[in-house]
């Protein structure tokens, strides 16, 4: 019998497309069979330009208030497709980071030391780049954690 390995901290990669939600079950699935706690990772492209134009036409007040709404409705977003069909809330950690997709997945993997990290095979922008999105392609590329990619069914 083949013993697999037990993991403590999985991570589920989502841009809340429907190939992240295929990705949903398959980590929140590992989490639960082995106790493990699974963070939720939303990263938010950065485009440095076009928030420096942005940032010129707003106060910093009008900039911290922008930037709280997103929070609260990508928590919003989180909770009412992924969080509400987890009855123990303590095992799941939500959190957004904001920059290059591919960069902030591998430098959150290993600042949290995951075991894990789960995605699907295209998120969003995944159907112009073939069979794996580009961010799946670069995490699996340069991860040195095991990434475990879910193709999405329909």
């Amino acid at each position: 019998m083949i013993e697999y390995p037990k993991y403590k901290k999985v991570l589920f990669c989502t841009d809340f497309s429907k190939n992240a939600d295929c990705a949903f079950s398959y980590a929140f699935g590992i989490a639960k069979r082995d106790d493990a706690v699974l963070y939720i990772l939303h990263v938010i492209p950065r485009n440095i330009k076009q928030d420096s134009v942005l940032r010129s036409y707003v106060t910093n007040e009008q900039w911290n208030k922008i930037q709280e709404d997103a929070q609260k409705d990508l928590e919003r977003q989180c909770n009412d497709q992924y969080v509400c069909q987890i009855m123990d809330k303590s095992k799941v950690k939500f959190v957004t980071k904001s920059g290059f997709v591919d960069e902030e997945i591998l430098k959150f993997a290993v600042q949290e030391e995951i075991d894990l990290i789960t995605m699907g095979s295209r998120g969003e922008m995944g159907s112009k780049y073939g069979i794996l999105g580009s961010e799946a392609e670069r995490v699996v590329r340069h991860s040195s954690i095991p990434v475990f990619i879910i193709p999405c069914k329909g």
